[in-house]
């Protein structure tokens, strides 16, 4: 069976997994993966983003990603640094308030200038007004996370809920963020 061309072969996702699992475990930890990647600068990736990765990719809720889910993963990150790339306009590496802005529209997300000025002041790790690439795909899973939580109550979708207290600490307990 062919597989796509941005799918990268099976012995080269052995050899990347092999490098990445130092225990050898046969699984890959949030520990191991945080070490094997890289947001472009000198400073660690975010282990919070780490985390909601892995949990995205353990089919079986040990908190490890197997061989069989890692090419999948692979392609993940892969996916989310070209688009970060795409969105970091003036190659600085990190993505602004504008380009912020732009991304989360393109995504089709309607945001006030407001709620973006929140969203930047909460995923920028360092407070310099801009957000790494990691920080970037945590912002972006956890919108994303929350956009379709807030939908399974707005049935006639016109961005409005009511819920109660308890309804809302469920659907924020549930999720994986």
């Amino acid at each position: 069976m062919n597989q796509p061309s941005d799918m990268p072969d099976d012995k080269f996702l052995w050899d990347v997994f092999q490098r990445v699992d130092k225990d050898k475990s046969g699984f890959i930890s949030a520990d191991e993966l945080q070490m094997a990647l890289s947001n472009g600068t000198w400073s660690a990736f975010n282990p919070e983003t780490v985390r909601l990765i892995i949990g995205m990719f353990d089919r079986e809720n040990r908190g490890t990603v197997s061989f069989q889910d890692f090419g999948a993963l692979w392609k993940y990150v892969t996916d989310w640094q070209n688009c970060f790339r795409s969105f970091d306009t003036d190659d600085s590496g990190f993505i602004d308030r504008l380009e912020l802005k732009n991304a989360l529209t393109t995504f089709g997300f309607r945001l006030t200038d407001q709620l973006i000025e929140i969203l930047l002041h909460k995923f920028d790790r360092f407070g310099r007004g801009n957000i790494l690439f990691d920080d970037f795909i945590q912002c972006c899973i956890v919108l994303y996370t929350l956009t379709a939580a807030f939908r399974e109550y707005d049935t006639d979708m016109k961005g409005v809920i009511t819920i109660d207290y308890e309804q809302f600490l469920r659907m924020v307990f549930a999720l994986k963020i």
